[in-house]
């Protein structure tokens, strides 16, 4: 158990704990962006609100939840952790020269520890916003042919009528897909996935989803603002 300890708190450790939560993340938001996109259904909320309920209420969602939110939680404190660690080693200044490519991978690596905590901060907010609002059960309920489902969709709605809400959202999207851009080929590369055959595919499928997901999960505040009023 002491060696498990030991290779939980290295560097290596560290790094594979930021991999594995951050490929579990990268997943989960594409779940979350196929409910998001429910929004966008003229049908006063139905859909939105009926598949709320059901990632709600279905026991194995339930328990992943609890995954997900343990999971944001180790990602962000071991991420701020490596961050810190690398920003005290380059403190002290480098023997040698580096290569123009390790330059790059280090410059972006140095940019994810406050663009993480500007996600971690978004992340709160919208847990309050709209998660906690659920839980404290301070929305009405919807009849759906027969089915109720607490409205989350009138609280979302209202959200996405204020512009200052609305730009908050993007601009914390676009930090999302800078710090995707990063991760998504660093997590593959830390689990030993870094051969010429797989890494450029890995590199551009990574590019793809660091700029679709988050540019569909903008989309969704920007068109309920321009045309559901």
């Amino acid at each position: 158990m002491n060696w498990f300890l030991q290779f939980l708190t290295s560097s290596i450790g560290r790094k594979v704990i930021m991999s594995l939560t951050g490929i579990f993340l990268i997943l989960f938001l594409i779940v979350h962006l196929l409910g998001n996109l429910q929004l966008l259904h003229d049908d006063g909320g139905k859909a939105f609100n009926l598949y709320a309920k059901f990632m709600t209420t279905n026991p194995l969602v339930k328990t992943i939840s609890y995954l997900l939110y343990l999971s944001i939680l180790i990602h962000a404190v071991q991420g701020w952790a490596i961050w810190r660690k690398n920003r005290a080693a380059r403190g002290a200044g480098y023997a040698v020269k580096v290569t123009r490519a390790v330059n790059t991978n280090a410059r972006a690596a140095s940019n994810m520890g406050w663009l993480g905590t500007v996600i971690f901060i978004f992340i709160l907010i919208h847990l309050y916003q709209f998660w906690l609002q659920m839980k404290l059960n301070n929305l009405p309920m919807a009849e759906y042919d027969g089915k109720t489902a607490k409205d989350l969709y009138a609280i979302v709605a209202v959200a996405y009528q204020n512009l200052g809400y609305v730009v908050f959202y993007v601009v914390s999207m676009a930090v999302i897909a800078f710090h995707l851009a990063h991760g998504f080929q660093s997590a593959f590369q830390t689990l030993g996935l870094n051969h010429k055959k797989y890494t450029p595919a890995i590199r551009f499928l990574g590019r793809v989803y660091a700029i679709a997901v988050p540019a569909l999960f903008a989309l969704i505040p920007v068109y309920m603002y321009l045309f559901m009023n």
